[in-house]
């Protein structure tokens, strides 16, 4: 069998420089992260509602932390969410990847027709905040 070439990069090469990226902290000269400013903790945040590392975000160490604290106490009073499920399914609830030959009794339509996506915001109190959205209606 024929030897593979390295993955990596060779001995020759020079290191790759990068930049590094800028907070937003940085730029909008935020000196204190308050966890009732709901947008900007908004953009620490996937669309999951995790919270994005330092690599992504471009904060140093203490920012980092001080986001993560603020969010925490965010998503505790309500202000954030703890979790975002995001889910498009077609309605009825039928599946198009079955593997069975039965057709489905809408099929005459098109698909983008049956599409709905469904965004829902675990709030953490017991009420969920429910975002319902379809493909046809989208708003130019």
């Amino acid at each position: 069998m024929a030897k593979k070439a390295p993955r990596g990069r060779t001995r020759d090469a020079a290191p790759r420089k990068f930049k590094k990226k800028t907070s937003p902290l940085v730029i909008e000269k935020v000196e204190y992260v308050d966890y009732k400013d709901v947008d900007l903790l908004s953009r620490f945040m996937s669309d999951r509602g995790k919270i994005r590392n330092q690599k992504l975000s471009g904060n140093d160490v203490q920012q980092q932390r001080e986001v993560a604290n603020a969010i925490k106490i965010a998503r505790e009073m309500g202000l954030l969410p703890y979790a975002r499920r995001v889910a498009s399914t077609p309605r009825g609830g039928r599946r198009d990847d079955r593997r069975d030959d039965r057709r489905s009794r809408d099929n005459d339509r098109p698909a983008d027709a049956d599409d709905q996506t469904t965004i829902t915001e675990d709030t953490g109190a017991g009420d969920d905040v429910v975002d319902t959205t379809d493909a046809g209606d989208e708003e130019a």
